[in-house]
């Protein structure tokens, strides 16, 4: 195959107060045309910023030191910025992790993809507005002609994601460079992204860096994977080869991070310590204070090895050869703390009754006036939650799943107290919260509380992390003012922080550290109830598996209960006791995690199992569900999955299913089940 790019002892400094802060050290690989080479490691390697110094995208203090980036033949550094220009969206795209470093918030999405195309291609504008149009449907966003009129901010996490993919493939680069691209999105957008990658690789023969911390979604996509680890590739091979017979010790730590079903309801295992500061590394390899294999001789810097064809490695102690068994993992035990056939085996502790949330956009004054015209404008409903029933035990923990714009997050906004609904209930211990007044309704609240997806997000920044944990107990006199400060050391201490760094600021701390703070917050005011909101789906697995193990220690020891909002089934299926599945507004399946995974019933449920990455699938061909998804704005008649349903019957159009006992725990709304 034609090389298309080749990365040559590649060095990249950031210059700080501080001192030299090496985050690419020496860093080599190839790419050839039609390739899939995936980049793995936790948060602070690398990664990210050897692609940005592929694209000349490093801004001082930072500068590429040295080393050669050759694409198709011309040496990219030292290349002036307008000749970088000309490659960059044409030739080399990114897709970065945050959709708003590619999309500008006070522009409209067509206005920025006719932008795109226009600048590297001469065209109409009616053409560029076509294939803009044609862009959005390519990622699979529904109602594109309407989205095309919307500004980022209008649209979710992953709808703006989707976006960005789109503008990347507008011109078939030579080279893409993803970074960590599907992490905010659900199991059937990610594989429909997957599949327009392999399909753009396959038929333009784009080569494809893909950056990730998901194990599994590289297991299936990429050809070759390198290994990095604070600032250096330590591990490089065919996929195979890496997942199957590791040899780097932070590699056969890293896949056995990940969740799987026997471990379900138990702790994960997890590499143990942080990952090093690359401001004062100094010499030796850069592990060994995490590895367990590591002695004197690493107090010096291993040098690459070529243990076989392919294969680089840099490591003096190199596990064993033995393949890893992962079919090993496929027959699950009984989870540790189980609920009785996977309902409420105790008293609710939450209840949501009928609960039905629509987001109503006023007509504005020139509307207003149209309409006195006689104009016939109305009021864009946006159907978020549709008549959403159920309840959770106390302790239980369960799992809401489904795609984005399902409702999930507004449904976990409701029980948390964030937004009010527009019809139904949500009890607490058998009271309606909203019917409490004074103090009942105060603890109420306060006893219900939300970890919310972005950490940084949701946390002052303004605010030292003693304020930010201790403002709620201290404003609502949960504990005496003169025991505060101990209190705060030990909510820090219980959930893996450090309480001497109580004085620092969140910008101070790693992803993982935040998401601690977060956790920390939630737990301060004593809550029984939590709601977790995607709390993990922007972490590597490494840390992933800290928190997730967290979560699981604190349940235990607290008694907590948890509504636990993903769209990674991995992770659901370890944590959860049982999932309720969301489609546009609606439950379409409630049931025992054991049996919705073994025995899904709702032909929706079948379609998102079907497309759960595996570490054991490899090189696999990704095949979206068929048909775009319904905008809340205009969700189709009765069950609301039927224009996608491969059983859709003449019923399915009309009338709505409800949610029927199919068997212990399990309810399905599928007309299918009224012909057992």
């Amino acid at each position: 195959m034609t090389e298309t790019l080749r990365v040559e002892n590649l060095q990249t400094s950031f210059f700080t107060k501080l001192g030299e802060v090496k985050s690419v050290d020496d860093v080599s690989f190839t790419i050839s045309a039609g390739e899939v080479l995936g980049i793995v490691g936790e948060s602070g390697s690398g990664k990210t910023v050897m692609g940005f110094s592929i694209l000349g995208l490093v801004d001082p203090p930072g500068r590429v030191k040295s080393g050669r980036i050759i694409f198709q033949g011309m040496d990219l550094v030292g290349l002036p910025n307008d000749r970088m220009r000309e490659y960059r969206g044409r030739h080399i795209a990114m897709i970065f992790q945050d959709p708003m470093m590619t999309l500008n918030p006070v522009l409209r999405i067509d206005t920025q993809i006719i932008e795109a195309i226009r600048a590297h291609e001469t065209v109409g504008f009616e053409t560029a507005r076509q294939r803009a149009r044609d862009a959005l449907g390519q990622v699979g966003i529904p109602s594109p002609d309407e989205r095309l009129e919307s500004y980022p901010h209008q649209l979710s996490g992953g709808m703006r994601q989707r976006v960005a993919i789109a503008i990347a493939f507008l011109h078939r680069p030579a080279l893409i460079i993803a970074d960590e691209p599907t992490t905010a999105l659900d199991v059937t957008i990610q594989s429909q992204i997957l599949f327009e990658v392999q399909k753009l690789c396959r038929e333009s023969g784009t080569a494809l860096m893909w950056i990730s911390h998901n194990l599994s979604v590289v297991a299936g996509l990429v050809d070759r994977v390198a290994v990095m680890y604070a600032g250096k590739i330590v591990e490089q091979g065919t996929i195979d080869d890496i997942l199957d017979r590791p040899l780097h010790p932070y590699t056969r730590g890293l896949i056995g991070s990940i969740p799987k079903r026997n471990t379900r309801g138990q702790p994960l295992r997890q590499i143990p310590g942080m990952t090093p500061s690359l401001l004062d590394l100094g010499e030796g390899c850069a592990f060994r204070a995490r590895c367990r294999r590591a002695d004197a001789v690493c107090e010096m810097s291993p040098a690459i090895t070529r243990p076989s064809r392919g294969r680089e490695l840099r490591c003096f102690h190199p596990e064993t050869t033995d393949p890893i068994d992962h079919g090993a993992y496929s027959a699950p035990p009984a989870p540790v703390r189980p609920i009785a056939s996977g309902a409420t085996s105790t008293a609710p502790i939450i209840e949501v009754k009928g609960v039905t949330r629509q987001f109503v956009k006023p007509l504005d004054l020139a509307e207003r006036i149209a309409n006195r015209l006689g104009a016939g404008r109305r009021e864009v409903v946006v159907h978020a939650v549709d008549a959403v029933s159920f309840s959770v035990a106390e302790s239980e923990v369960v799992g809401l799943v489904g795609e984005s714009g399902c409702g999930k997050s507004t449904i976990g906004r409701i029980i948390a107290g964030i937004l009010d609904p527009s019809a139904g209930l949500i009890a607490f211990r058998g009271h309606d919260v909203a019917a409490l007044r004074g103090e009942p309704y105060r603890r109420a609240k306060l006893k219900t509380q939300m970890i919310f997806q972005d950490p940084f997000a949701s946390l002052n920044p303004r605010m030292r992390v003693e304020d930010v944990i201790g403002e709620a107990p201290r404003r609502h006199r949960l504990v005496p003012r003169n025991e505060l400060k101990d209190y705060i050391d030990d909510i820090m201490a219980r959930c893996g922080l450090e309480p001497g760094f109580k004085r620092r600021y969140p910008h101070q701390f790693s992803g993982g550290q935040r998401q601690r703070i977060g956790i920390a917050r939630a737990l301060a005011v004593m809550p029984e109830f939590l709601v977790c909101d995607e709390s993990v789906a922007s972490l590597d697995v490494s840390i992933q598996a800290q928190i997730l193990n967290l979560f699981v220690r604190l349940r235990d020891e607290l008694n907590l209960t948890y509504l636990f909002i993903s769209h990674d089934l991995g992770i659901v299926e370890h944590l959860s006791d049982r999932v309720i599945i969301m489609y546009l507004g609606r439950i379409v399946e409630i049931a025992p995690t054991e049996a919705l995974f073994s025995h899904p019933n709702h032909p929706y449920t079948k379609a998102l199992l079907a497309e759960i990455p595996s570490i054991e699938k490899r090189r696999s061909r990704f095949v979206p569900v068929a048909g775009e998804i319904p905008s809340p704005l205009n969700p189709p008649s009765g069950c609301h999955f039927h224009p996608r349903c491969v059983h859709a019957m003449a019923r399915c159009k009309t009338d709505v299913p409800r949610l029927k006992g199919i068997a212990p725990g399990q309810l399905s709304a599928c007309h299918l089940n009224d012909q057992l």
